[in-house]
C-alpha cells in the first residue's frame, strides 16, 4: 500500500537550516509529482512545496520563497525539503504526498515536527 516516511525535522534557531526527507512507497514514485504540506498548531495544512514528476516544474508558498528547495530522487523514491534561513514561524509538522497542487491520497504518514526558537 502507499506510505509516506517523513524524517528530518528537529528543533533549530532562527537562521538555521534542516533538511527533511521522505521515503515513498506502494506507487511507482517517478510517475508523481509530490509536495510538502505543513500544519501548525491551531492552523489548516498548508501546501508548502510541490515538484513535477520529472522535476522540471516546482511551486512555492509565497512565505517560503528564496529559502526551501524541494527535490525529488527517483532512484530512491525520496523526497527533500531544503529549509534554509528559518524562522520561528515555519514551525510545524511537515508532511509528504502525491500530487502538484493538491495531495494525491486522502491520508497522510506521521509526519516530522520542525520547531524553529532561540
Amino acid at each position: 500500500q502507499v506510505q509516506f516516511v517523513e524524517s528530518g525535522g528537529g528543533l533549530v534557531q532562527p537562521g538555521g537550516s534542516l533538511r527533511l526527507s521522505c521515503a515513498a512507497s506502494g506507487f511507482t514514485f517517478r510517475n508523481y509529482a509530490m509536495a510538502w504540506y505543513r500544519q501548525a498548531p491551531g492552523k489548516e495544512r498548508e501546501l508548502v512545496a510541490s515538484m513535477s514528476n520529472t522535476g522540471v516544474s516546482t511551486k512555492y508558498a509565497d512565505s517560503v520563497k528564496g529559502r526551501f528547495t524541494i527535490s525529488k530522487d527517483n532512484i530512491k523514491n525520496t523526497l527533500y525539503l531544503q529549509m534554509n534561513s528559518l524562522k520561528p514561524e515555519d514551525t510545524a509538522v511537515y508532511y509528504c504526498n502525491a500530487g502538484f497542487t493538491y495531495p494525491a491520497w486522502d491520508f497522510w504518514g506521521q509526519g516530522t515536527q520542525v520547531t524553529v526558537s532561540s
